[in-house]
């Protein structure tokens, strides 16, 4: 059964967690995700791979509370099992050693990219991570993510920590100065990526970015997942989730997510208790 080994609030609304899932952790890559369903009834929820450990057979995910279905499971505690959970999923991304590779991250992304951050450092590259967060409260994996770069560097929007400004600042300002980046994979929120491959376009600088669709089945059967790159239709599921930035049609992007916003909004009001399966120990408080 997947039990939840670990899990503490990291930051508000942001929980990470360490599930047994041996089968997952042996085959887990950087750059894949799972689906979580956390009991019976909930829906299908897709989530990175922030961390893996193959001899433990555990694999780390960090959880923002958004919706009904992430609420759900941030209601549940160590000991505690979700009801399935599927993987890895996705396209692994290719680990070379490309010279200087900038991770930009801001929410669940700063989670997402240690595993990519390590991956790309063991390959040889100088790894520049820069991660965003609206205020100094709301910034996490502080230690992992030093220890996991060459250079890292802490943004805020309000400017508490000292540095003002975004993640993808940071990027266009050491590009400006000729600073040569090999390789830039960003991971956030749409806008946050979108702009980071605005940037990043001028200087020919490959950027990839995790792009996060509606998910449903995550084997690319449903096509719920289907974004436009290079003006071709692809699933995020099967040919990404990292796709190339300066390629996407972030318009449709945005229309796509769009979609069930408001929905969302009300559901989280409605959440219910967790239905644990017959057998399933399930601490709900």
């Amino acid at each position: 059964m997947f039990e939840i080994l670990q899990k503490r609030e990291i930051a508000p609304n942001v929980h990470r967690a360490v599930i047994h899932a041996p089968a997952i952790a042996k085959k887990a890559r950087p750059g894949q995700f799972v689906i979580m369903m956390v009991d019976e009834r909930s829906e299908r929820v897709p989530f990175t791979l922030c961390d893996w450990d193959r001899d433990a057979g555990t694999v780390t995910l960090v959880v923002q509370e958004v919706g009904q279905s992430s609420r759900k499971f941030v209601l549940l505690k160590a000991g505690d099992q979700v009801a399935h959970l599927v993987g890895p999923l996705g396209v692994p991304l290719d680990v070379e050693h490309y010279g200087t590779v900038a991770l930009a991250a801001g929410c669940y992304g700063i989670g997402a990219v240690l595993g990519i951050a390590r991956a790309m450092k063991a390959a040889g590259n100088r790894v520049l991570s820069v991660v965003e967060a609206d205020s100094t409260y709301l910034h996490y994996y502080h230690d992992e993510l030093l220890a996991a770069s060459d250079e890292f560097v802490q943004t805020t929007i309000d400017g508490s920590n000292g540095l003002k400004g975004h993640s993808v600042d940071v990027i266009q300002r050491k590009l400006e100065s000729g600073e040569k980046l090999d390789r830039v994979f960003a991971v956030g929120c749409v806008f946050m990526m979108m702009l980071t491959g605005n940037i990043t376009k001028p200087f020919g600088v490959k950027t990839l970015v995790a792009l996060n669709p509606i998910m449903l089945d995550g084997t690319g059967m449903c096509g719920a997942c289907r974004v436009t790159v290079g003006k071709e239709t692809k699933f995020a599921c099967v040919d990404g989730p990292f796709f190339d930035a300066h390629e996407v049609d972030w318009d449709e992007l945005w229309d796509r997510r769009a979609a069930y916003g408001e929905d969302e909004i009300h559901a989280v009001a409605r959440t219910a208790a967790v239905t644990p399966r017959p057998g399933l120990h399930v601490r709900v408080s």
